[in-house]
């Protein structure tokens, strides 16, 4: 298939510039792969179509203030830095992004807070808009990640267009988030509540939990016809024993195995043993999952609408097949559900 298969007209207002009231309380589209049909719920019905012994792989990542705004020395031009990654905590060594670049040089100095009290110097250059920065700071580790988390805020995508609210630094970030290191939510798993969560156990079904740091390469444009020329960026994956455990159980027994969002489908999709169970996994992944695509692990996926032409929709229409995707796609459309990161939901089952 060709990225030009994914195209579709998208209406600007149906992208969410803020969450729904409730987590639980957003749209939820229920697409049945057998029998082709399509149902139109609330986030909070999809307890109906589980039961006891299924399980819900989530992804605990956290996402981390990763935008910070900064003064060029010298000029005092405003400059916005996106921390991508970590490269060395003993040096303070980050891998960013710059806004404008054209700016910013090696040998420059950048200053953050109202009292320049965090500086940074940029050391290298990666790609066009792609800087090493190494932070000069007067402290100690705990301090100098204290100061980051102070002076940066909740990097919300860009297509919403308002300023952070106070309301993000929570919305944007999934109940169960424990280990930070994602810029960018993994989004499907913003609309669960602690009591959806709770009424689910209750019902008797088991959570797996892994960690997959979302990169900003998840939202890279597809920029090439042929697909199998696009490269995805890696991105950190910990698929731990006792996760592993609970899903291989439930592939065993022939119950649901829920992959909450595509970073968990393509973490698990990273880590196929040869009888197609899970196996766990410390190290990194690159995948690219589109039509055509043998799926391993899981038989069901709750996912967000995503933008045309994206990587996010290809793994979707393999996970549902192409012509019913669309289809669905255009009936999403048509009853103006909300896309992208802040939108509204889909269980394929």
């Amino acid at each position: 298939m060709k990225t030009s298969d994914f195209n579709f007209k998208l209406p600007e207002e149906l992208l969410a510039e803020h969450p729904s009231e409730h987590r639980d309380e957003a749209r939820l589209m229920v697409l049945d792969r057998k029998t082709q049909t399509i149902e139109h719920k609330l986030f909070k019905d999809m307890i109906d179509y589980f039961d006891d012994g299924d399980v819900m792989i989530l992804n605990n990542t956290k996402v981390f203030p990763a935008r910070l705004m900064g003064n060029k020395e010298k000029t005092g031009a405003k400059i916005e830095v996106f921390l991508l990654r970590e490269l060395d905590a003993e040096t303070r060594l980050w891998d960013v992004l710059v806004d404008p670049a054209r700016k910013i040089r090696i040998g420059n100095k950048l200053f953050f807070g109202d009292d320049d009290s965090l500086v940074a110097e940029v050391v290298d250059n990666t790609t066009s808009r792609g800087r090493t920065l190494r932070f000069l700071f007067d402290g100690s580790y705990e301090e100098f990640r204290k100061k980051l988390k102070e002076l940066g805020e909740t990097p919300l995508p860009k297509y919403i267009k308002r300023d952070v609210e106070p309301e993000d630094a929570e919305r944007y970030q999934t109940i169960y988030a424990k280990h930070e290191g994602a810029v960018a939510a993994p989004t499907a798993g913003l609309h669960f509540s602690k009591h959806l969560l709770k009424r689910l156990e209750i019902k008797g079904v088991n959570f797996a939990e892994l960690t997959l740091h979302v990169g900003l390469g998840t939202f890279a444009p597809v920029e090439v016809e042929d697909l199998s020329k696009h490269k995805m960026e890696s991105e950190q994956v910990i698929i731990p024993e006792e996760a592993a455990k609970v899903v291989n159980r439930a592939i065993d027994e022939k119950k649901k195995v829920c992959a909450v969002g595509t970073t968990c489908m393509r973490a698990i999709e990273s880590s196929v043993s040869a009888d197609g169970h899970l196996n766990s996994y410390n190290g990194w992944t690159n995948k690219f999952i589109h039509p055509p695509f043998e799926f391993s692990i899981a038989n069901c996926m709750v996912t967000n609408f995503h933008t045309p032409k994206s990587t996010l929709i290809m793994m979707v229409s393999a996970f549902a097949g192409h012509n019913f995707m669309m289809k669905a796609y255009k009936e999403a459309i048509k009853e103006k559900y909300k896309f992208y990161s802040y939108g509204d939901a889909m269980l394929i089952l």
